[in-house]
């Protein structure tokens, strides 16, 4: 067995459900720490809801005094996953890594245990053959990337801004192929916005409408707008890098439940996934100004749930693109469709982030599941990646 594999299955037999980390990022720890990181377990929330962050760092020319001497690369994951769902329904124990067919299966397999397993043999691989490189290292994981995410890589993220500690490369391991390990690369990835759109009106008998104020006749004609706004694709017309800006209304919820009674409010929740030809800003003016220019009494709540990035071709696009090229033969895709990661947070403090990991086929799924073979593939991957970072004047 190799080791990246035998570290997956370790990874994998921990059942760390959003918050628990379940001891995987100490596993991790004690191997980067053979190799001389320095380790730093930052944790945040609640007492209920403990998240523990992981931050380690492997500084290049240790005997120099500035840390920021050379490049630094980080990888960045998170050691939680999603709850199992009804566990009979799995063909084994989802906490039981366990192979069937060339295929490994437990929940976390693809997201994201075997890219931490990956991104942990590469640099132990790497560093045997480079025994003082010009790289220096850095691993950041979280136990909430699945769950709400507020004291997960963004408090880490903080407070490496705060004490001016620079990233200068990050590759975050979500899985990001889609048919075949290295045939599609996240080289950015859309803003998300919320919104919560309270329409008020007053209750009253369904019998005698003029002693009332229908809340979803009086918002219907406003989001008749709002629809023909995003079916025409006019929010913006995307660019080179990122698909057109959408709108989705994703809940509607108006009265009592009785089949005789004009609610008195209804509420609206909706998101924009938007592309950096819009901000949160414009697409606030122009919800408010369909609203207004209906008429229509509300209030609106919004929650801004990440800024869109983009990194260009540039040093770690291409070394990325060059080291699947060799290990694999594929001229890898770049692509920014999808949901959102924590990359969102890390492109804040990092000009250069990419997401880079294994097939996304079966993430959250009954029988999660990934080709064994590409466990190793992956972890070559990210091996040759710091060699041609490594390269680099």
């Amino acid at each position: 067995m190799s080791r990246t594999l035998q570290l997956a299955e370790q990874l994998i037999s921990r059942p760390s459900v959003t918050p628990d980390d379940a001891g995987c990022q100490a596993l991790i720890g004690e191997r980067l720490a053979r190799l001389g990181f320095e380790l730093e377990t930052i944790e945040s929330g609640p007492a209920d809801f403990r998240v523990t962050n992981l931050w380690a760092r492997r500084i290049a020319l240790p005997g120099q005094a500035s840390a920021g001497a050379c490049k630094t690369i980080a990888f960045a994951g998170h050691t939680d996953v999603v709850p199992t769902g009804p566990v009979e329904q799995w063909s084994s124990h989802p906490f039981a890594p366990t192979h069937r067919d060339g295929k490994l299966f437990g929940r976390g397999a693809c997201d994201m245990k075997s890219s931490l397993a990956a991104f942990v043999v590469a640099i132990e691989e790497f560093l045997e053959a480079h025994a003082s490189p010009r790289l220096s290292l850095a691993l950041l994981l979280t136990s909430d990337e699945e769950g709400p995410a507020v004291d997960g890589t963004v408090v880490v993220c903080n407070t490496l801004a705060a004490r001016g500690d620079v990233i200068d490369y990050c590759i975050v391991g979500e899985p990001t192929a889609v048919e075949r390990c290295g045939d599609m690369i996240k080289n950015g990835r859309r803003g998300t916005m919320s919104g919560k759109l309270t329409v008020k009106g007053v209750q009253g008998h369904i019998a005698y409408p003029h002693l009332a104020n229908n809340p979803v006749h009086a918002v219907a004609p406003a989001l008749a707008e709002l629809v023909a706004i995003n079916a025409a694709g006019a929010w913006d017309a995307g660019n080179e890098w990122f698909q057109p800006t959408s709108w989705q209304v994703s809940n509607i919820h108006a009265g009592t439940g009785a089949s005789n009674v004009i609610p008195g409010t209804a509420v609206i929740d909706f998101n924009f996934r938007f592309s950096t030809e819009s901000t949160p800003e414009s697409l606030q003016q122009r919800v408010q100004a369909v609203l207004d220019a209906h008429g229509v009494a509300y209030e609106l709540k919004w929650t801004v749930g990440g800024l869109p990035f983009l990194t260009a071709p540039g040093e770690l696009v291409e070394a990325v693109q060059s080291a699947i090229t060799d290990e694999t033969g594929i001229a890898t895709e770049l692509s920014t469709s999808g949901g959102t990661s924590d990359a969102r947070f890390i492109a804040k403090i990092c000009k250069q982030v990419v997401e880079l990991g294994p097939v996304n086929a079966s993430i959250h799924k009954i029988d999660e599941h990934i080709e064994v073979a590409a466990i190793e593939t992956l972890k070559n991957i990210y091996r040759r990646t710091l060699e041609r970072l490594n390269g680099l004047e």
